[in-house]
């Protein structure tokens, strides 16, 4: 007799992505795992007492996604202190937004507006002009970063800064000023991204309890959207182990609703193969368990071969020493059985890359070592047919949806059809599996790469691919779930809806496979369960919904927009100047000290106004969040 179940679902349209009962209707869950997947209405799976069932009323139900590139380990750390343009229709609410933000916003913090937004998303098809962040906010610093290319900081945030009219334009950057010479803006038009990140880690930090609160936020944010795992690629800055201590603590106190395979980043350069060969004695891949486990290295492998840049530039070229340099690190990894990864934009860097692996594999051989590259925007298929031949994959994320614009303008139509080649790599039948690359580099949203990926087009409409080279919703899924899971080595674990699978799914707001293709950036769940436990719930499941974690700092601009699309109802609330409900306790908030935190945040203020002297040269941190 089979053991009872914990969870029974029933009554939806079952995606299962297994090749031998592909539809189902029912799925019965018991410690963890998918026990019974049926194609009956009511599954009859053999229930206690303490089965909890669900009826899915007709919903799509969907593997739980997979995220093959994504920095939830950094971005959790300071999600609460963002603004989040990702997702906003307009312009003109997202300058609403930014308004009611900077009012609640205490003396000595800044608005930091991030990454996952393009001005091709906004009605408007513009960039926000400074003058237009200065009347939105004329007494608040505001950091504006776009994309992983360009940032704005306004009138208030150089006085901050301490910029006089006698301050020159730093490097990259110009200032506006207004008719007797005093600075009104900053526009920084080309920040190298090894500056930029660099300069992110200097600004002033949440207190670990807030650190602590912004990560289950962020987490939940993932699971309202659909993703249950995702692969973590580090990030410059992102130390191991001491940056890793608020997610093991979350790890420790079983408050994961995500499960999170991570890559350690090498953080010094041309020191980078002693940060590995300290880590290799530290920890090891598939250290940890299923909700967090170490995943070998990368992003970045060396500093000489961080081909990071982005379209709106020239492709650069790398450092000569980069062959040497990434040999050691490749050699030393593959002698310790550390699977790879290595952010790869140009084939230019790419031909560079594998001569250095075919060298290396000469010596150690790479296969079954699960090595990947990212991105791959520009590869030829000479450089894939060499990734197949050294076992490796590609993990796609899709900067083209937010950086397709720059690429025509730069590249041509032509160029455009095939960046990146997915379907010339599915043919060849490399390891592939898709992501985001956020919260920098694009949004987190898994459903505007779904619809990247299906219909060519970027978030704003403009058409990259011929249909050919489109893949179809089941293959961009498949990407998602299935695909992902080659890079943590756990595939026939996760990525299926098939008894013996862990139990992670979503149940859909809409039909992915019915809806139009402009709704599939719309999508997101009602119910998403991790390891048999709901993580999240709305509309008709909200019942089933876990209790709320209250939001912190109080004016957090999370408290108050929420994440990825600013909710309609709250951007129409700012619009009408409806006040804010006030936060509401709980016993946790006073278990961690909320209080004592927010004291620490005015108490810092001051102290974070004088540590503005490093960016340029010029005496601001103002990239840093």
């Amino acid at each position: 007799m089979n053991t009872p179940a914990d969870l029974i679902l029933y009554n939806g349209r079952v995606t299962t992505l297994d090749r031998n009962l592909p539809e189902a209707s029912s799925l019965a869950i018991h410690q963890g795992r998918i026990v019974g997947v049926n194609s009956a209405y009511d599954y009859d799976y053999p229930s206690g007492p303490n089965t909890k069932r669900i009826d899915l009323q007709g919903r799509r139900v969907i593997p739980g996604l997979n995220d093959s590139h994504l920095h939830v380990i950094r971005g959790g750390l300071n999600y609460n202190l963002e603004l989040r343009w990702d997702g906003v229709p307009s312009l003109s609410d997202a300058l609403r937004m930014l308004k009611e933000q900077a009012q609640r916003t205490p003396p000595g913090q800044w608005v930091r507006v991030v990454g996952g937004w393009s001005e091709f998303q906004f009605a408007e098809r513009r960039m926000p002009t400074l003058e237009e962040i200065n009347e939105a906010a004329p007494d608040t610093p505001v950091f504006i970063l776009h994309l992983y290319c360009r940032a704005l900081l306004n009138q208030a945030a150089l006085r901050a800064c301490g910029y006089t009219k006698d301050t020159p334009n730093p490097p990259g950057g110009e200032i506006q000023r207004d008719g007797k010479g005093n600075p009104t803006g900053l526009l920084v038009a080309r920040p190298n991204a090894t500056i930029l990140y660099a300069t992110l880690a200097k600004g002033p930090k949440l207190p670990p309890e807030h650190q602590l609160n912004s990560t289950r936020h962020f987490m939940r944010e993932l699971n309202r959207l659909g993703l249950t795992s995702i692969i973590d690629a580090g990030g410059g800055f992102q130390n191991y182990p001491e940056d890793y201590a608020v997610i093991e603590e979350l790890h420790r106190s079983g408050e994961m609703t995500l499960r999170i395979a991570y890559n350690l980043f090498t953080q010094k350069p041309k020191q980078e193969k002693m940060d590995f060969a300290r880590w290799i004695q530290m920890t090891g891949p598939g250290k940890g368990d299923d909700f967090l486990r170490c995943n070998g290295a990368g992003e970045m492998l060396v500093f000489s071969a961080a081909d990071f840049e982005d379209f709106l530039e020239p492709r650069p070229d790398l450092n000569p020493s980069l062959e040497g340099e990434l040999k050691e690190v490749v050699s030393l990894l593959a002698t310790n059985r550390w699977p790879f990864r290595l952010h790869a934009t140009y084939d230019e860097s790419i031909t560079r890359f594998l001569n250095v692996f075919e060298d290396v594999n000469r010596e150690v051989p790479l296969q079954d070592l699960n090595w990947f590259f990212d991105h791959c925007e520009t590869i030829s298929d000479r450089n894939l047919e060499r990734v197949r031949a050294l076992g490796g994959g590609i993990a796609v994320q899709h900067r083209m949806a937010y950086q397709g614009e720059y690429f025509l303008d730069r590249y041509g139509q032509s160029a455009a059809e095939r960046t990146p080649p997915v379907r010339r790599m599915l043919e060849l039948g490399l390891p592939v599996g898709a992501g985001t690359d956020a919260t920098r580099v694009a949004s987190y949203n898994p459903w505007v790469s779904l619809y990247w990926l299906t219909t060519g087009r970027t978030v704003g409409g403009r058409s990259l691919y011929p249909e050919k080279n489109c893949l179809t919703r089941e293959e961009a899924l498949r990407l998602y779930t299935q695909g992902s899971s080659w890079f943590s080595s756990e595939g026939g674990k996760k990525g299926a809806l098939a008894v013996g699978q862990l139990a992670d799914l979503a149940v859909l707001s809409a039909d992915y496979f019915a809806v139009p293709d402009a709704e599939i950036k719309a999508i997101e769940s009602v119910l998403t369960i991790v390891d048999g436990k709901i993580v999240h719930a709305s509309q008709e499941f909200l019942p089933h919904a876990p209790a709320p974690v209250p939001v912190l700092p109080e004016w957090s601009p999370v408290k108050v927009f929420g994440g990825y699309g600013a909710p309609l109802d709250v951007r129409k609330a700012a619009r009408a100047g409806v006040p804010i409900l006030p936060h509401q306790h709980s016993a946790l908030c006073h278990e961690h000290g909320c209080g004592q935190a927010l004291q620490q945040l005015f108490a810092g203020a001051e102290a974070a106004r004088n540590r503005f002297a490093d960016f340029f040269g010029s005496g601001c941190d103002c990239f840093a969040f």
